[in-house]
């Protein structure tokens, strides 16, 4: 009786460790997610040394968690152009100065301008003053990022924030066009204790839309803090519990200027893509009260299966969409390469997307241990 006990009490306490192991991975979670849409950080993007910042980070979490570098180093660094706006952010319309990000965002392939003018109707949503500078209502401000430079100075208005109609206009912005901005993938694995030479890769982009402006940086947490974090976490599981195949992460930049750095690994592997038996890629997993969706589910029709099925034996996900072949993040150029990959993102939760409001505070991670959880299933299964 009293062994039995004692065997009982060691389960609870066993259990207890367990859960409590898995709580700390989503605080560890949460904290990166913090750190990494920090100011710090600045959009993990082209101005302030944001991006280089955020490798440095990653780097240094690689060589904490134990990961190997693919050959030497865990930075893999390539070059490209891209159009930056490092200081002055000032719009000024009927006498109004209005707030960067918030009221008005200047479209990214806008060069500097300086200029005081009336403003001229185009049609209800459409502005100019001149040939050089247009204005656009619009009912939500999305950004991106640019790899070149247009003739005409762009600035899109909140019509939900600033609701008058444009008649007078001072603009004093400022943008640098960078042609050979430096960038890195980050890369390391986990060495597999029987078959080394396959490989299962995770992967998430780390950067995102970096500063608008001295004073205006977006955040970027469910675009990818939040894959950056599960990624990570993953790492940690995995450098703690060898595979009998070895698990490769990769944190890639440039994604948000076209999937760059994806295509460059693609075309500049660090090993054989034949090695990689498959590949997940982490992208806007921030949320999930409405599910998931698998891109590639249908190219992968037999993996998705698998998928599918020990969502449902487990009670994880409430629903996972099945979606087709799309270039759309960095599984993409893998795919293309014939690397077998599928391509997660949660739904539901906030709709903050490429704007100032994609914040650490309101990101849910509804479904970070249930993802995670079928990564690690699915994965086991991978190498069965």
């Amino acid at each position: 009786m009293q062994i039995l006990s004692f065997k009982k009490f060691s389960l609870l306490v066993l259990l207890m460790y367990s859960l409590n192991g898995f709580a700390q991975d989503s605080v560890y979670v949460r904290q990166t997610i913090k750190q990494l849409t920090s100011k710090t950080f600045w959009g993990r993007g082209y101005t302030k040394d944001g991006m280089a910042k955020a490798a440095n980070f990653l780097s240094a979490e690689y060589k904490k968690i134990g990961l190997l570098p693919f050959q030497g180093d865990y930075k893999q660094s390539f070059n490209y152009p891209v159009n930056t706006f490092p200081g002055k952010m000032l719009v000024i319309i009927n006498g109004k100065k209005l707030i960067p990000g918030k009221d008005f965002i200047i479209n990214n392939e806008s060069p500097s301008l300086k200029k005081q003018a009336t403003v001229d109707k185009i049609d209800s949503v459409n502005y100019k003053t001149g040939l050089n500078l247009q204005i656009v209502l619009k009912d939500k401000l999305t950004w991106s990022v640019a790899t070149e430079v247009a003739d005409k100075t762009i600035i899109q208005i909140n019509k939900k924030t600033f609701a008058e109609i444009p008649k007078t206009i001072n603009v004093d912005i400022e943008n640098k066009f960078i042609p050979d901005f430096k960038a890195s993938n980050i890369c390391g694995f986990v060495k597999g204790t029987k078959y080394p030479d396959s490989v299962l890769l995770i992967t998430a982009h780390y950067d995102h839309l970096g500063g608008m402006g001295n004073d205006t940086y977006f955040p970027g947490a469910n675009d990818n803090a939040a894959g950056v974090a599960t990624l990570l976490s993953l790492a940690k599981y995995y450098a703690a519990n060898p595979q009998p195949y070895s698990v490769g992460f990769i944190c890639f930049a440039g994604e948000e200027v076209g999937l760059l750095g994806s295509k460059y690994f693609t075309e500049n592997p660090l090993l054989p893509l034949s090695t990689i038996k498959f590949l997940i890629n982490l992208d806007l997993v921030g949320t999930g009260e409405s599910g998931m969706t698998v891109v590639n589910a249908s190219v992968y029709p037999k993996a998705f299966s698998i998928l599918n099925h020990i969502n449902a034996e487990q009670k994880l996900i409430t629903k996972i969409n099945s979606r087709g072949k799309a270039a759309n993040s960095d599984h993409y150029f893998f795919t293309e390469k014939g690397v077998p990959a599928f391509f997660f993102y949660t739904q539901g939760g906030i709709s903050a997307y490429h704007d100032v409001f994609d914040k650490a505070e309101t990101l849910p991670l509804t479904e970070y241990n249930d993802l995670f959880k079928l990564i690690i299933s699915f994965n086991k299964k991978m190498m069965e």
